[in-house]
């Protein structure tokens, strides 16, 4: 089921974006496999696989591909497939023999996905890295966080929204492409490009004279606002305001007590620091339910701050299963939704190799070749 159903994807194992990629694809219907390494590679963290929320809903296969035999039989898995996932430096997968060209020689209508930090050529494309590391090289650290010091937006921007997003993107790009040409191609997706991406809009405002890009918590995006920001309440914890639009920020005022000439003058930023001030000391007046249930649902734009525990309980994503549960952990459900298509609740993660002999049978591989490429499991 889902809109995916009968996509074929191999994934090499590795970590960040390229699995939360193929998880996506899996979340939709895409019969995912992932190749795994025979011994432990220390990817990941060290937790049970059904904590793995990336890694659910595909298979596994352990195979030693530093080995021919591992290595031919990779390649007869990616034979039969329409999408290949390598998360891995340039040039690591071309030395063990499931670079592209050989990829492509033997499946022409291959899409094979590469998924990097710095991309496949440049300067640093050799260089160790993580998530922080890639988001600090387009810019979009240095608007993050305080007036002090840019903040780690945990690794949303670079190896999510960077990375397995617009990989998630280029590879359908090409798979619409395939069904003109009848030929695959190599999506390179560097989580340099991809946060540089997401910072177009910025790049306007700044350009155009509506934006400081000297300056964090100066904008109108960046807390620099006071009617865009969040704000402590009376028992500690936090609520957000988003009232960009003058009506929502007139509906905000009336309805905190805040006073009209504020409303008035909402973009004067010689009036913000007092205004900031007034705001946070209503705020700070009620507690965080009492402020939810004055506001939520209102034209004020306002949301409490939730945590992970809270927001799966909140009402609205109550209302919208927006979470489920696989294999006794809570998660977020599949996204986006389809009206016809709807996927299934996802399966856990599994543990590595856990599908080794099903999926070579399926491929045509004989008992006795199977036998060989899984010597772990005894004769």
């Amino acid at each position: 089921m889902g809109p995916l159903a009968g996509l074929r994807v191999i994934e090499l194992a590795s970590i960040g974006p390229g699995p939360f990629a193929a998880m996506l694809l899996a979340d939709q219907g895409a019969d995912v496999i992932r190749i795994d390494r025979i011994e432990p590679s220390g990817l990941g963290l060290p937790m049970p696989a059904r904590f793995d929320v990336a890694g659910r809903g595909r298979r596994s296969v352990a195979l030693d591909i530093k080995q021919p035999a591992g290595r031919d039989a990779a390649l007869r898995l990616i034979d039969r497939a329409d999408v290949l996932i390598e998360g891995w430096r340039p040039g690591v997968a071309e030395r063990l023999g499931l670079g592209p060209e050989a990829c492509h020689a033997r499946n022409p209508g291959l899409v094979y996905g590469r998924m990097t930090g710095f991309g496949q050529h440049g300067p640093l494309a050799q260089a160790a890295g993580h998530d922080l590391n890639y988001i600090a090289l387009t810019g979009a650290l240095h608007a993050i966080g305080g007036a002090d010091k840019p903040v780690p937006p945990l690794n949303l921007v670079g190896d999510y929204g960077g990375g397995a997003l617009y990989l998630a993107f280029g590879l359908m790009a090409a798979l619409f492409e395939r069904q003109r040409s009848g030929r695959g191609q190599v999506v390179d997706a560097a989580m340099v490009d991809g946060a540089a991406s997401l910072l177009s809009l910025f790049h306007g405002l700044a350009a155009g004279g509506q934006w400081d890009a000297t300056q964090r918590a100066a904008n109108l995006l960046d807390g620099g606002a006071p009617f865009y920001d969040t704000y402590a309440t009376s028992d500690g914890r936090h609520v957000s305001i988003g009232a960009l639009e003058p009506k929502f920020f007139a509906e905000l005022a009336e309805r905190i007590g805040l006073d009209r000439r504020f409303v008035q003058r909402q973009y004067d930023r010689r009036l913000w620091p007092e205004m900031r001030e007034a705001i946070a000391t209503l705020i700070a007046g009620r507690t965080r339910d009492a402020w939810c249930a004055l506001l939520e649902g209102s034209d004020a734009c306002f949301a409490p701050v939730l945590t992970l525990a809270e927001a799966a309980d909140h009402h609205h994503a109550q209302a919208r299963q927006a979470f489920v549960e696989v294999g006794g952990v809570q998660q977020p459900a599949p996204a986006p939704r389809f009206s016809r298509s709807a996927a299934e609740v996802p399966r856990p993660a599994p543990e590595a190799g856990a599908h080794t002999r099903e999926v070579l049978a399926e491929a045509g591989f004989s008992a006795h070749e199977i036998d060989q490429l899984t010597p772990q499991e005894g004769r």
